[in-house]
């Protein structure tokens, strides 16, 4: 809490004598104990322009790939349409008639008939009616709209490719669009797309409400119409946690907040909203709980930033190996090793407590990002050495390709994050972490022989047995194994050079390879690595 402080003595001589005109204020000069104030995500400023727009994939889908045939049930029949009448009983005749120019359709023996303007659910009636005008008696109808006449469509505005393009009265607005290439992402609107007829507004679509809900106005277009993509209207950003990071556009002034939680759609956890901006009065920033942000208004020009800010005040952490009950326990946030394994009822005489280790999702890259860094350095020093002589050329070709291989089959290796706390008969009591595996091995009565050996295999264990033993039972080494770098890797995780410990149970003899090359400074470099891999996976990259 940010306060004024009054050190005793250490008043300047000559101000001794002065007496304060004023008292000092000792109140708190500001209240920093809510949700408005504190640390935030450090995230750069977006650019609203940087963003794709909201719907910026709507024509990937193809919608110019069939044009519709127009038979639906509220299509209004119009002049050049052709019509297919058949009546039998009474009087019979079979034919297709045109709608002409009058909106008429021409039947034998009954005259011309208005049907311009009727719904192709209304057609049959009407000329049911007017036939059974003229023969009432055993007479039957029946009628079809055949096809329809093709209308031409203007399309411009912030399209790709304006132009005129040819298509059905029934086709949606989204067909024609997509045959002008689309709406211009950078510039266009996907809320203001105007439909026009001679002059007048017929229709003003809002593709939000396809792209939402699936709406899209049933209009029916006519030979030259214009449908007219307006400027891109105020947009606002969207970022941080959630799936539809965009430019999103407004209609008015502004955009509540619930509405922009239902537009992005939240991950999992997110618990905080940073909103930045700019107001009459200057830059503006706030950072709110998201449900306090349901209620604000965002401008346009605001950055809406969604992050998972709130701490569990629970952990998750899960067991594998020899023990008994579940395998993920919820532990509270200062939970410790110690206490955890104390809960934890395991089989009498078959768990190895003292070798317990912890899979540690940090740890492991942690270890992934120095062996990547480890394999960067090795290029970049051994890679682009120069030589001075066409013999050292050739020594420099060979092992520029011993190191592209040695590269390519360690960076597709992947560290287990194994945590050694148990050394020494003795456990640290570390505090655990959300997501940590906990490992409790088995008694296991064997010893694995990996590595440069001629037939790797678990053995059992012979107290007294040395390592050489071990490794003459699995053959002996190979031609390729180096023979001063032996490590025997403990059931904990710990790695140890074989010449400083005693063998126990459940221990694995990991022989490492010889670096074939003469280059002592390129050798070293890689033995080195080839040591933090067996670290950080017990494995043995053969070279």
């Amino acid at each position: 809490m940010a306060q004024s402080l009054s050190l005793p003595g250490e008043v300047l001589p000559q101000q001794q004598q002065i007496a304060p005109t004023t008292a000092i204020d000792t109140s708190p000069r500001a209240d920093w104990s809510n949700d408005r104030y504190g640390p935030v995500p450090s995230s750069p400023q977006v650019n609203i322009d940087s963003l794709p727009p909201f719907g910026a994939n709507l024509f990937e889908g193809g919608f110019r790939g069939t044009m519709a045939d127009g038979l639906n049930s509220s299509y209004r029949i119009k002049p050049g349409d052709q019509i297919t009448v058949r009546a039998w009983g009474a009087v019979e005749f079979d034919g297709v008639m045109p709608v002409d120019a009058q909106g008429n359709i021409f039947i034998p023996s009954v005259g011309p008939l208005h049907v311009q303007g009727l719904s192709n659910s209304e057609l049959d009636g009407q000329v049911r009616q007017a036939i059974q005008g003229v023969y009432p008696d055993q007479v039957n109808v029946y009628t079809n709209l055949q096809g329809v006449q093709p209308v031409g469509v203007f399309v411009t505005g912030y399209v790709t490719n304006p132009g005129r393009y040819a298509g059905t009265p029934s086709d949606s607005v989204l067909y024609f669009l997509d045959q002008a290439g689309g709406i211009d992402n950078s510039l266009g609107s996907y809320r203001n797309v105007r439909v026009m007829r001679g002059g007048s507004l017929v229709a003003n679509v809002d593709l939000y409400d396809f792209l939402l809900h699936g709406q899209l106005p049933q209009q029916q277009f006519r030979d030259g119409d214009t449908i007219v993509v307006g400027e891109r209207g105020p947009a606002i950003a969207v970022t941080g946690d959630v799936d539809r990071e965009y430019r999103y556009e407004l209609l008015g002034s502004h955009l509540i907040g619930s509405e922009i939680v239902r537009l992005a759609r939240l991950k999992s956890g997110v618990s905080h909203v940073l909103v930045r901006g700019t107001r009459s009065t200057g830059p503006f920033a706030t950072y709110v709980p998201v449900s306090q942000f349901s209620a604000m208004n965002v401008y346009s020009g605001d950055e809406v930033s969604f992050s998972a800010d709130a701490r569990a005040g629970t952990i998750v952490v899960s067991l594998e190996g020899s023990y008994f009950g579940p395998s993920r326990y919820a532990l509270p946030r200062d939970a410790r090793l110690g206490e955890f394994l104390d809960a934890i009822a395991t089989p009498a005489n078959m768990t190895a407590v003292e070798s317990v280790s912890i899979k540690r999702e940090s740890v492991a890259k942690q270890q992934g990002e120095a062996l990547k860094e480890s394999l960067r350095r090795l290029e970049t020093t051994y890679l682009g050495a120069s030589s001075s002589t066409p013999e050292e050329a050739e020594i420099r070709v060979r092992e520029a390709e011993l190191i592209q291989k040695f590269v390519e089959r360690a960076r597709v290796l992947e560290p287990s994050g194994r945590l050694v706390v148990a050394s020494d008969q003795e456990i640290r009591d570390i505090r655990l972490q959300d997501g940590d595996v906990v490992t409790l091995p088995e008694v296991t009565d064997s010893i694995l022989v990996s590595g440069e050996v001629t037939v790797p295999q678990a053995a059992v264990f012979r107290p007294g047995s040395r390592v050489r033993d071990y490794i003459d039972g699995a053959g002996g080494l190979t031609q390729r194994a180096d023979d001063d770098n032996i490590l025997v890797v403990r059931q904990s995780g710990e790695v140890r050079n074989a010449d400083d410990v005693v063998l126990r149970p459940g221990d694995e003899i990991l022989v490492m390879p010889k670096v074939p090359t003469k280059n002592i400074q390129l050798a070293t470099s890689i033995s080195q690595i080839l040591y933090q891999i067996a670290v950080a996976t017990k494995v043995a990259i053969d070279l």
